[in-house]
């Protein structure tokens, strides 16, 4: 039997064994969750060695641990490095999921869960495949080398520090994830492009205690009101970020570039249904294709101060917060862009009120060219899973370890999502198309197995 009769007679077995990693609530962000993100990683690294890779370890970190396997059994033959994540976003709000987050249910061809899509479906793909392989052909046809880590939801905050130290464990020809998804349903992708990441927190702080709205009302600062009145002032009305010298560093897009990606397959309409507002705005002089995946934003992730309880409580907060990212584009330096973000945030603040400003994560964007023979293989690879050629997209997220691995090992790089941008990844009723996730892993696994051949 090949390796991809072999996925097709385990397609129940497959998806029985995701719903069981979907099922622990691996949050990664909660220290409740503490045991769920152990007893993931164990389950992961007992699949890794289900699949064949005979050296799996898991490593504690100072937070969270990673699983480290490799099977080095084919001499001569290519090594590649593959990428994931276990830890899943936070299921809040609980009341908007269809079905309990934590139970994996299957509706009209989806599977519904937190994590399905973002990351633990797609990581589940390549522990199949690479089951596949080893199953069908008695071993794995190329050099194996796969990090999961447990942090990605939260910085990858100890990822690199490993990396660094452990370079000679983790050298390889080429580096494959599976974090994104694909342009649409039935159009397979490859992302050669992702936007880097800046989170910051800003808090203003006022009185030194909540006061009395009535006592103290109309004689000193309230927090609430000047953050809302700086976070006003942080975009013009033709959606331009006014932080001075945002733009000075984008990179432009090329006439070829910019053409063939306004070309892709991309359905306005699709896009609309999915968003789900009565209508769009972004930055004017672009198309949407354009500011979704090649155009920095400086968008408002929280805000919140004095009572949001029940009824009321008439007050004037001493502090008042707001959660902040900024997605960046290739040439923009992460460091540079906090300083001129703070720079900006505190010049529009009145001295009546004290701010504290906070860089919680950077990463940076990355853009590669699609040349590399590699890329082609993937491409056909691609075609044997899903019956329909690939495309060439960028994406819009980030994922800070592509970035670091490609700076420090100077190899390809291929991302194959198998989500789709409908898929609700950190929101609620997240899900996986089932069409995606079996034809995933029979790309994974033919993707593999053309590498090793010449």
């Amino acid at each position: 039997m090949d390796f991809l009769d072999y996925i097709e007679s385990r397609r129940q077995e497959n998806l029985n064994e995701l719903k069981d990693f979907l099922r622990i609530p691996s949050v990664s962000t909660k220290n409740e969750h503490k045991p769920d993100i152990d007893r993931a990683a164990r389950w992961v690294a007992d699949r890794l060695r289900g699949a064949g890779l005979p050296t799996v370890d898991i490593i504690p970190t100072k937070m969270h641990p990673l699983v480290l396997a490799e099977s080095m059994e084919a001499p001569g033959k290519p090594t590649i490095l593959f990428y994931g994540h276990y830890d899943v976003q936070p299921a809040e709000p609980l009341n908007l999921w269809t079905s309990p987050p934590f139970d994996p249910t299957v509706r009209d061809g989806n599977l519904y869960g937190r994590g399905t899509a973002d990351d633990k479906g797609q990581v589940h793909i390549h522990l199949k495949a690479l089951e596949a392989l080893k199953k069908s052909e008695g071993k794995l046809p190329l050099n194996v080398k796969v990090i999961i880590e447990g942090e990605e939801e939260v910085g990858s905050v100890n990822l690199w520090d490993f990396v660094i130290g452990n370079k000679g464990r983790l050298k390889a020809d080429a580096l494959v994830v599976s974090d994104t998804a694909m342009l649409a349903h039935g159009v397979p992708s490859i992302t050669y492009g992702l936007r880097g990441l800046n989170y910051y927190q800003v808090e203003i702080i006022g009185p030194a205690v909540d006061l009395h709205s009535g006592a103290f009302g109309g004689a000193v600062p309230n927090p609430i009101t000047i953050l809302a009145e700086l976070i006003a002032k942080l975009h013009d009305k033709n959606f331009h970020v006014t932080v001075p010298g945002f733009y000075d560093d984008v990179a432009p897009l090329s006439a070829k570039e910019r053409k063939a990606l306004n070309s892709l397959p991309w359905k306005e309409s699709e896009f609309r249904k999915t968003v789900g507002a009565p209508g769009l705005c972004g930055e004017k002089g672009f198309t949407n294709v354009e500011r979704l995946w090649c155009r920095p934003t400086l968008e408002l992730n929280g805000i919140w101060g004095g009572y949001t309880d029940e009824g009321s409580k008439t007050v004037i907060p001493s502090k008042a917060f707001a959660k902040i990212s900024t997605r960046l584009v290739p040439n923009q330096n992460p460091a540079k862009i906090a300083k001129q973000v703070e720079r900006y945030i505190r010049s529009l603040l009145p001295k009546t009120v004290h701010c504290k400003f906070e860089v919680l994560s950077t990463s940076k964007p990355w853009v590669a060219p699609y040349t590399h023979p590699i890329f082609q293989k993937a491409i056909h690879s691609l075609e044997k899973g899903f019956g329909t050629k690939a495309v060439f997209i960028r994406e819009g997220g980030s994922i800070p370890f592509v970035t670091q691995m490609h700076d420090t090992f100077k190899v390809p790089c291929v991302l194959l999502g198998f989500g789709l941008p409908d898929e609700n990844a950190h929101a609620p009723d997240e899900h996986i198309s089932l069409e995606n996730y079996f034809g995933g892993i029979k790309s994974v696994a033919s993707f593999y197995s053309a590498l090793a051949q010449p």
